[in-house]
């Protein structure tokens, strides 16, 4: 979905897990899905603290 929110011009972008589960996974234990979610939330919100003037994607850290 970051291309389509790209090409609408959405200032910040927040990838997340996918389309059917966006903020989680169905597969992982419960464990490894509070992380990711926390991740996501905790990506979400440092978007919107930042300063940002065109499209901007926040991507996951590894």
């Amino acid at each position: 979905m970051t291309p389509v929110a790209k090409t609408v011009g959405s200032p910040r972008i927040v990838p997340a897990a996918g389309i059917v589960h966006p903020l989680g996974n169905a597969q992982a234990t419960p464990e490894a899905e509070q992380k990711l979610r926390r991740d996501i939330i905790r990506r979400a919100l440092q978007a919107l603290q930042a300063d940002v003037t065109e499209s901007t994607v926040f991507p996951a850290q590894s």
